[in-house]
């Protein structure tokens, strides 16, 4: 077993233990406000406010729009970030949270995603099925911007999750079953649909993950590396076990057939009768295109450059779209936590809370 403090002769761990201080130096920068997060807890669902309920709902929604568009799990996890940090400082009726949610994805689609990969505000508006205009989206997003300070690249739970994966992976040893790091993601985007994770610093709920998937692993030598990892983030142990207990809870409550699972079917578009009439007589006044005489791949100078653009040509025209099957959001094997009896983890008694 290495020894999580002799990073000063291993650069790459050198390097993630200062990603994490500095991580830990801000995140609590990007916490939503206490007193907000209870306001909303104590909203009934007849109030003309937001309730935790709605705010599930929204972000099963924002976890919908993030897997239709292929964006990342980061663009999720701070999507909820952002919703989370407006909600606790503005009053919002719910007629205003559809408007909100897209919003919020949408800048973080255009933080973290590449230009190319950002959804059109006319795209987003068309699949969400709202009933604002794109100068209502611009508008509110211009209001989370200012309420928000401009601070929209927050330190997630999604960072600490890599950081604190990546000291396990360098202490793992070699032979032994690796943790999977996306698991630890998918499990990650079930507790951000839960309000009740919205209290969770960051660094204690990544790191709660990462200790119950040790568990379920039975790895015993990493329960030394989760240790080490809690005390250099100056994490208390109630506060581990109190989330670790509440993640767990979560994934067992997952796993559970009364829970609504995501339907992992490929989306389909479904289009009108008069509309796939269009397509129909679209199809057939295409005019007939005559055939590219062999002769031309090849002219007398033994020029073979329109050989090589009919070939690039035929490549990107072959080019089939990205599977969404190729990742999903929660596998279901990934989230079916199994009990060990030697489980250093113990539920914290009234007193102690």
């Amino acid at each position: 077993m290495k020894d999580l403090f002799t990073h000063e002769h291993n650069s790459e761990v050198y390097k993630v233990l200062n990603q994490i201080n500095q991580y830990l130096e801000q995140e609590s920068k990007f916490l939503p406000r206490s007193r907000g997060l209870d306001a909303i807890e104590s909203t009934l669902e007849n109030d003309d406010c937001v309730s935790p309920k709605l705010r599930d709902v929204k972000v099963e929604d924002l976890r919908s729009l993030t897997r239709f568009f292929g964006c990342s799990t980061e663009t999720f996890v701070l999507a909820v970030n952002l919703l989370d940090r407006f909600l606790s400082f503005m009053k919002v009726r719910p007629k205003h949270l559809p408007c909100l949610g897209i919003s919020v994805f949408h800048l973080a689609a255009k933080t973290i995603e590449e230009d190319c990969n950002v959804p059109s505000d006319h795209d987003l508006l068309r699949i969400s099925h709202c009933k604002f205009t794109v100068s209502d989206l611009k508008r509110m997003e211009k209001i989370v911007y200012e309420k928000l300070n401009g601070e929209l690249k927050a330190v997630t739970a999604f960072h600490f999750l890599h950081l604190y994966h990546a000291l396990a992976q360098h202490h793992i040893t070699e032979g032994k079953e690796y943790l999977i790091l996306d698991k630890l993601e998918a499990q990650l985007k079930a507790c951000n649909c839960r309000f009740v994770f919205s209290k969770a610093k960051p660094s204690v709920l990544a790191l709660s993950l990462l200790a119950l998937e040790v568990e379920n692993l039975k790895y015993v030598d990493l329960f030394e590396i989760i240790l080490r990892i809690q005390k250099h983030s100056k994490i208390s142990h109630h506060d581990l076990v109190y989330w670790h207990e509440l993640v767990s809870q979560c994934m067992v409550d997952y796993s559970s057939p009364e829970c609504c699972k995501p339907d992992n079917k490929k989306l389909v578009w479904i289009v009108s009768r008069r509309t796939a009439r269009h397509l129909q007589n679209s199809y057939y006044s295409v005019p007939e295109l005559p055939t590219i005489p062999e002769a031309v791949c090849y002219n007398e100078t033994g020029s073979d450059d329109s050989c090589e653009e009919m070939s690039c040509s035929e490549s990107s025209l072959s080019s089939s779209p990205r599977s969404d099957t190729a990742e999903e959001f929660f596998p279901e094997d990934f989230l079916y936590p199994s009990k060990w009896e030697n489980l250093r983890f113990h539920t914290p008694s009234a007193n102690s809370l």
